[in-house]
Formats: structure tokens, C-alpha cells, sequence
């Protein structure tokens, strides 16, 4: 009589009628013992369906019996080995059982390891993770819950999906507003990120650069690939930026020189209030507040016009970065877009808040070893964090943003054919 070996080391078989016996063990190591059962059953059944019943003669048989060997599967994040038979063709080549197919096929285990690298959980403590110390299942050598194994599989599981992410195509997007910031990675290492808004508030991670600064050349390198995966240039969108000129200098050659531009208010804001003596601090960014509030893009102008003035004596600094970028700190102020849209629009939160997610999966990071790597934490922490994207707070206002696009994309077309006769004449 010939011996089931399909059980791994360690883990006997636990028959049903015998299972309150097992009533020490753990539930885990209960549950594995019945898996390994049904697929030792299932493996068998594909054996006789090949080579017809054991000992048996004649018959139209497929192949022939060759043993036994031993193999693993995964289990709780790594693996347990399994025994299976192995049947071979007349002329010996080896036959793979479909039901051994179907129990490898799965890669759960690279998903264990990148679902707790992404939580947070070094690779040192994966095996911690994912089965306890003093816990009865084995996790001996080979069980693949080891700090290497857990990096191999995320290291393939994120590129991977970086992939499939950069390859999308955008072109069924409709998007009224595209996010753009960078986050340094390392003191030589610049990772610039695109956030898009569409038309029902919903957002998007668009795509992922590396560079060595927010220099022309990289965000062109952006813009590039958005625009060769299928965003339309000739549209007219919102771009909101954190006030690098690279970035106003590429957008325009890119999406035409029309193309709104929001400045950052918060970034503005800081970079005025650094520059400002501490107990200035407090009344500018009141008076700053108070202007960004304002409906009337004309009395906001001058309402920062005033304040540069006031402050130039005693900060020139301060007035001097007030007055830059002026046109398009206020640019959603001229599209005279809603109160409410406009407080979600004039700032780069949303990428902004998305960088903070990236900064904690990539916190147990201790070294980069180049920018291939940076790219993958950093698109797997971004898919992340879109999962709990919500929509634009004030998505009920976005036809009036899409209104005002419109309209601002007329008005420059009028506008550039009167300009380029005036110069003709």
C-alpha cells in the first residue's frame, strides 16, 4: 500500500472525524491541515485522471506515474511544502497538474508583502507579521516570510504596477484641474507628481518623474508623458503649481500661453510670513487672507499693492515676494469662481496631502540606492493613498469652474488674433 506524503514537515493530517482531537492546536494550523487534505484529494483525482487508477493496467492512459516530489505553495504570507505526485508523458516530459497549477498560480504572497510594507512593517519584522513566534504553523527555512523574500516580492509586485500605472491611458479623463509638486527624496533626487480633478470632483494620480531639481527640463519630461498618454493639450485646464517658475515655464509651452496658472497660496503665504519680522507674521497673513477672500480680483490686487508698500520700509524682502507672481496668485479669483471652490483650488493640498503619504510608507527607508527604486515606493505610496481619495469638497461648483474655462479660452482667442495685428501695424 503505497503512503499519502502530500503532508509538509511538521504538519500531519488531521482527519474530519478526528478534529475535535486537534482542540490544542490552533484554528490557523487546523485550517491548514484541511486545505492540504482537499488539494492532496484534488491532486490525486488529476493523477488518475492522467494515468487511470494506481496499479491499475490498460486502458487509454495518458501518461505514467513518476514518483513523488515535494513543493511549496503559499500560506499566511509565506509557504508551506506540499508533496504532490508527478506524471510524465510517453515521452517524458513532465505534465503539471491543473489543480497544482491553480494553487501556485495565485501571488498572495507578494501581495501579503507589499499590503504590510506599505502599513508601515519593516521587512526585518515581516515574518512577526505574518505568523507568530510561539505560534504551531512552521516557518522554518524556506518558508519564504524572511526580510529578503518579502523585499524580492515587493520589489516585483511594485514595479510591476508602476507599469501598468505610468502606461494608462488618460485620454477618458475629464479633467478640469491638474495639481502639480515635487517632493526631495534625497539631497540630488527630485520626485515631480501630477494630481488630476475631473469633472465629478473625483481625483487622480496622473503621473511621476524623477530629476535632480524642479528645473524646466523635468517638469517638461511631465508634461511630455501626460500629453503622450492621451491628455489633450488644446483643452483648457486649471494647473495649480507651488510657485517654481520651471513649472509656469513648461505648462505654457505645453497647454498654450492662456493657460490659467493658480499659484499656491499657502506656499506664497509661508515664503512671505519667513521673510517677516515675528511680530508681522500674525497681521500679514490676516491681510493677505482678507484679500484672497475678496470677489473683486481688481480691489484684491490692490489690497496686496497697499501692503507691499506698507511693508517695503521695514521688510523689502517680504514686499518685493508679495508683488511676484502677483497675476497668478489671483488667477481664481479672475475666473470668479465660487467662494468654496475657490479655497480648494488655490492651493496644492492635494498633492500636497498625498507627498505626506509617501513620506510614511517610505519612512523605514534607510537608504536609496538609486532613483528606479525611489520611483517604485514612491507610485506604490501613491496608489495607496488613492484608495482613500475622496471627492473635491466643493465638486457641486465644478460646472462653474468648467464654465469659466471655457469662457477664459474664448476671451484669449478674440484677444491674440487683435494683439498680433496691433504688432503688424
Amino acid at each position: 500500500m503505497t503512503r499519502n506524503s502530500t503532508w509538509a514537515a511538521g504538519v500531519p493530517p488531521l482527519a474530519a472525524d478526528r478534529a475535535p482531537d486537534g482542540a490544542t492546536a490552533s484554528f490557523e494550523r487546523l485550517c491548514l491541515r484541511a486545505g492540504l487534505e482537499a488539494l492532496g484529494e484534488m491532486l490525486e483525482a488529476d493523477a488518475a485522471a492522467l494515468c487511470g487508477p494506481r496499479h491499475g493496467r490498460g486502458g487509454e492512459r495518458q501518461a505514467q506515474r513518476w514518483g513523488r516530489t515535494s513543493g511549496p505553495i503559499g500560506f499566511h504570507g509565506g509557504k508551506v511544502s506540499v508533496a504532490r505526485p508527478r506524471v510524465r508523458e510517453r515521452g517524458g516530459r513532465e505534465v503539471v497538474l491543473p489543480s497544482w497549477e491553480r494553487a501556485v498560480g495565485e501571488d498572495w504572497l507578494g501581495r501579503w508583502a507589499m499590503n504590510l510594507m506599505l502599513l508601515g512593517v519593516a521587512t526585518r519584522r515581516f515574518g512577526r507579521a505574518v505568523r507568530l513566534p510561539e505560534g504551531d504553523v512552521p516557518a522554518g527555512p524556506g518558508a519564504g516570510v524572511s526580510k529578503s523574500a518579502a523585499s524580492r516580492r515587493f520589489v516585483a509586485l511594485s514595479a510591476e504596477r508602476m507599469a501598468a500605472w505610468m502606461g494608462q491611458d488618460l485620454s477618458g479623463l475629464d479633467l478640469l484641474a491638474v495639481q502639480i509638486d515635487g517632493i526631495h527624496v534625497t539631497e540630488d533626487l527630485v520626485l515631480l507628481a501630477a494630481i488630476g480633478i475631473d469633472g465629478e470632483g473625483a481625483k487622480h494620480p496622473l503621473g511621476l518623474v524623477e530629476g535632480a531639481t524642479e528645473n524646466a527640463v523635468v517638469v517638461q519630461a511631465l508634461l511630455d508623458d501626460l500629453v503622450g498618454r492621451g491628455l489633450d493639450p488644446a483643452t483648457c485646464r486649471l494647473f495649480i503649481v507651488d510657485g517654481a517658475k520651471a513649472l509656469t515655464k513648461a505648462i505654457r509651452r505645453t497647454f498654450g500661453r492662456d493657460t490659467p496658472i493658480q499659484r499656491c497660496q499657502v506656499h506664497k503665504a509661508r515664503n512671505i510670513a519667513e521673510r517677516l519680522p515675528k511680530a508681522l507674521q500674525a497681521p500679514v497673513r490676516r491681510a493677505l487672507r482678507q484679500a484672497w477672500e475678496l470677489d473683486d480680483a481688481a480691489r484684491a490686487e490692490r489690497l496686496l499693492r497697499n501692503l507691499a508698500r506698507t511693508l517695503e520700509p521695514r521688510a523689502p524682502g517680504a514686499a518685493a515676494s508679495i508683488l511676484e507672481g502677483l497675476d497668478e496668485i489671483l488667477t481664481v479669483v479672475r475666473l470668479r469662481l465660487p467662494r468654496e471652490l475657490r479655497r480648494s483650488l488655490a492651493c496644492t493640498n492635494i498633492v500636497e496631502n498625498v507627498m505626506g503619504s509617501v513620506r510614511r510608507v517610505c519612512r523605514n527607508v534607510k537608504r536609496w540606492r538609486d532613483a528606479d527604486m525611489a520611483l517604485r515606493w514612491t507610485a506604490a505610496a501613491m496608489l495607496e493613498a488613492a484608495k482613500g481619495f475622496r471627492r473635491l469638497k466643493a465638486k457641486r461648483h465644478l460646472p462653474a469652474l468648467r464654465a469659466a474655462l471655457t469662457a477664459h479660452r474664448a476671451k484669449a482667442a478674440t484677444i491674440t488674433p487683435i494683439a498680433q495685428q496691433t504688432r503688424a501695424a
